[in-house]
C-alpha cells in the first residue's frame, strides 16, 4: 500500500481546482485519481460557451475552461495524476482502493478530497409510465453521444425537464438538424438559467410547455411517441388536457444527484434527501480529514461556483494535513 499526504478522487473542475489550491497552501504530495482517460470531467462534452464569466472574467467553452486547470496541473510536480483509475472503496481511516487496468491499488492518505460530481436522475425516479423502447436517454448521455462520439441519438425529440442541460441539448439537437417537438416542465417556471431559456429555447422557437408532463411513452422496439397532459398546482393531471406527440427520442433532464456512495461507505453522515454529506461547514464531513467539494457537496448551477467551492476544499485539506504533522 502506498501513502500520500492528500488523495483527490475526481479530475473534473472540482478535483483540479482543489489540487491546485492544496499545493498553493503547502501540500507537497498529492495523488489525483480520475476514472476517465482524460482530465476535465463533464466539461469535455460541454462544447457550448458560458463558462468562466465569474472566475476567469472571460467567455469560455467547457473544454477551454478545463484546459486552464489541466495546464496548471501538468506544471505542478507535487501532483501525480492517475488516469483510468476508478475508486471503488473509501474507509474511515482515509484508505482509498481503486481499479486501474491490470491493477487493484490502495493508497493511505492523511486527507482525502472527494470531487466525484453527480449523476442524472432517471426516468424511473420520476415515474414515467409506458413501454421500455430504445430511444430514451438522459440528457447528459445524449450530449456525450453528440459532442464526443459524433452520433445523433434521434431525429424527433421530446425533452422532459427544463434544467440547463435539457435546454442546452434542445438547441444542440436543432443545430444538428433534428426537430425538437417540445420541452416539458412540470413546474410553473424553468429550473434553468434565464440565459439558457432565451438562447436555447426562445431564439430557436422550440415549444416550451410549463405545468405539463409525459403520462406515457409509446413504442415497441423504438420510441414512437408520447402522451402528454397538463397538471394543476398540486401536480395532478388535469382531466381532458391530454394530447399526443410523435417522436423517436425522449430525453430525461430532471435533475442531478451528488455521487457520494463512497463517503457513505466510509461512514460519513448523509442527508438522505439530497445524497450529500451532513455538514455544518462547507466541504467538511462528519469524518475529520474527509472533505467533499463541487457538485458532490451540493449541486451548483455554474462551473465557476464549483471552482470557488473546491479552492476552499483544497485549503481546508492543507490545513488539516498541517495539523496532523504537528
Amino acid at each position: 500500500m502506498i501513502e500520500r499526504d492528500l488523495v483527490i478522487v475526481g479530475g473534473g473542475p472540482a478535483g483540479m481546482a482543489a489540487a491546485v489550491s492544496a499545493v498553493e497552501h503547502g501540500v507537497k504530495d498529492i495523488l489525483l485519481l480520475e476514472r476517465d482517460q482524460y482530465l476535465g470531467g463533464i466539461l469535455n462534452q460541454c462544447i457550448h460557451t458560458g463558462f468562466g464569466l465569474q472566475f476567469f472574467k472571460e467567455v469560455l467553452s467547457g473544454p477551454e475552461y478545463a484546459d486552464r486547470f489541466i495546464r496548471k496541473i501538468r506544471a505542478i510536480k507535487e501532483i501525480e495524476v492517475s488516469l483510468r483509475s476508478f475508486a471503488v472503496r473509501l474507509s474511515a481511516d482515509k484508505t482509498v482502493a481503486f481499479l486501474k487496468p491490470g491493477l487493484l491499488g490502495e493508497v493511505k492518505a492523511k486527507a482525502v478530497i472527494m470531487a466525484t460530481g453527480c449523476r442524472e436522475r432517471t426516468r424511473e425516479m420520476v415515474h414515467i409510465a409506458g413501454t421500455r423502447p430504445a430511444g430514451v436517454f438522459s440528457a447528459g448521455l445524449a450530449q456525450k453521444l453528440i459532442n464526443i462520439e459524433g452520433l445523433l441519438p434521434g431525429r424527433e425529440v421530446v425533452i422532459v425537464g427544463s434544467g440547463d442541460i435539457g435546454l442546452i441539448m434542445a438547441r444542440r439537437f436543432v443545430l444538428e438538424g433534428a426537430s425538437v417537438k417540445a420541452v416539458l416542465e412540470i413546474q410553473k417556471t424553468s429550473r434553468g438559467l434565464l440565459r439558457n431559456v432565451v438562447q436555447c429555447i426562445e431564439d430557436f422557437d422550440i415549444p416550451l410547455y410549463f405545468q405539463h408532463k409525459i403520462t406515457c411513452i409509446r413504442g415497441k422496439d423504438r420510441v414512437e411517441g408520447v402522451s402528454i397532459a397538463r397538471v394543476d398546482d398540486d401536480l395532478r393531471e388535469v382531466p381532458g388536457s391530454g394530447f399526443d406527440i410523435q417522436c423517436d427520442t425522449v430525453l430525461i433532464s430532471v435533475g442531478l444527484i451528488p455521487e457520494n456512495e463512497l463517503i457513505e461507505m466510509a461512514g460519513v453522515a448523509m442527508d438522505k434527501k439530497t445524497n450529500s454529506p451532513l455538514s455544518g461547514e462547507a466541504n467538511k464531513t462528519s469524518i475529520p480529514g474527509i472533505f467533499v467539494c463541487g457538485n458532490a457537496f451540493k449541486v451548483y448551477d455554474l462551473a465557476d461556483s464549483v471552482t470557488r467551492d473546491s479552492i476552499l476544499a483544497g485549503q481546508l485539506a492543507a490545513e488539516y494535513i498541517k495539523e496532523q504533522k504537528t
